[in-house]
């Protein structure tokens, strides 16, 4: 008798994640036939030789003789005060419990979690495009319907105000504020943070935060935590150690809860449940919190005029605008690039082709724009996190790929 056939669940038929989509199988393919493929598809510090902190590492490795058993369902006392003394300097920002605060398997689980005890189906969240598409897949996977808001690329990638206000229906639950944002690289200023504030609370809608790059800052960008600009209305902030930090396999984030709660009594308490179904976070990870946000950020030398990350990011900026066609505006924090490609010059009709074709040609991986739900063929996300010279040669590649390119 035949097996009946398993298709996978029709939930995750509007499930993307294209960060490590199908041209990385191809990529895995090429490696396994002897091929060195140069990845910038994914913002993993330790690929590219940024070592964790030792300070870290040492806390962790002391913590795992005793670290084999499951801890509270939020995540270990020290860890979460740790968390609220980082935000009790930051000024402006409201007033904290460790109760407020919850641990995570990295801000992935973090965000799954928030979006599976806010949605009913239908449901709509406002997510700004280009997005960090994890947010567009789990919101689908959530049963909510992901709306997208423009961000304005001749307005260095700020939202667009005004797109974002005429989306809001009486189904939109929450706006989502990635900032500094992935993919662009862009902080945003706090007067359009204001702005998002104000239309949040004109319509009684949550506010999610994903400030995960909010210490990788260039040129003197200042980073405005959604939080200080809306003390009055319920937000949630997500972050964590991957980036600031190297250490992105520890899978170490953190969700803080500010403003009022007595509407969110339900949702809250669906976010503990969630929490507790999956018992805690690992735990050794959870160790490495209070040694990360104590003492020296190291981060600070990396970004400054000089620093490895800086330097990287001018490298790239520099080699993509010298490039016939391409133009980019300059991130001024996290560690991604957004060229464009001018279609009266790269005539792109499907940029996942053009990733594809430039992996098989030049063994560079990177990733599509309309990967990050934006709607034109005709960007690319380039990760700067390889060493200055060797950005310089991929962009160099990349350029003479794309002079007798065409579709």
């Amino acid at each position: 008798m035949p097996l009946r056939p398993l298709d996978q669940s029709s939930k995750l038929k509007n499930v993307l994640y294209e960060i490590r989509g199908k041209a990385l199988d191809e990529a895995a393919r090429l490696e396994a036939d002897g091929y060195s493929v140069l990845k910038l598809n994914t913002g993993n510090p330790a690929a590219f030789g940024f070592d964790a902190p030792h300070q870290i590492v040492r806390d962790v490795v002391a913590a795992i003789p005793s670290a084999h058993g499951y801890t509270d369902s939020r995540g270990i006392l020290s860890a979460r005060r740790a968390v609220v003394t980082r935000y009790e300097t930051e000024p402006g920002f409201p007033q904290l419990d460790v109760d407020d605060v919850y641990l995570g398997n990295g801000v992935s689980e973090l965000i799954t979690m928030v979006l599976q005890a806010l949605l009913d189906e239908g449901d709509e969240v406002l997510i700004p495009s280009p997005d960090y598409p994890l947010w567009t897949a789990m919101t689908s996977l959530s049963d909510g319907r992901p709306v997208h808001y423009r961000c304005d690329e001749a307005a260095g990638w700020q939202p667009d105000l005004e797109h974002l206000r005429s989306l809001i229906t009486p189904r939109t639950k929450a706006i989502v504020v990635i900032n500094p944002n992935n993919p662009t690289g862009a902080v945003y200023s706090r007067e359009v943070l204001e702005g998002i504030a104000a239309i949040a609370r004109e319509h009684s809608l949550l506010l999610l935060s994903d400030e995960i790059y909010d210490r990788i800052l260039f040129d003197g960008a200042k980073h405005t935590p959604m939080a200080t600009v809306a003390p009055d209305l319920l937000c949630l902030t997500f972050n964590g150690l991957s980036k600031t930090y190297r250490v992105a396999g520890y899978r170490s984030g953190w969700l803080v809860v500010t403003g009022p709660r007595d509407h969110a009594k339900g949702f809250l308490e669906g976010i503990t449940l969630l929490a507790s179904t999956r018992l805690c976070p690992n735990v050794p990870a959870q160790h490495a919190v209070q040694a990360a946000l104590g003492g020296v950020q190291s981060i600070e030398a990396l970004v400054a005029p000089g620093g490895r990350l800086h330097e990287q990011r001018e490298v790239a900026y520099t080699g993509l605008t010298s490039i016939p066609g391409v133009t980019c505006v300059r991130p001024d924090g996290a560690l991604y690039l957004f060229p464009r490609l001018d279609p009266e010059v790269h005539e792109i009709h499907d940029d996942s082709r053009l990733v594809y074709d430039l992996l098989v040609s030049e063994h560079i991986l990177l990733v599509q724009g309309t990967g990050f739900n934006w709607p034109e063929p005709d960007h690319l996300r380039i990760v700067t996190l390889p060493e200055a010279r060797v950005l310089a040669e991929a962009v160099e590649r990349l350029g003479n790929f794309l002079s007798s390119y065409r579709q």
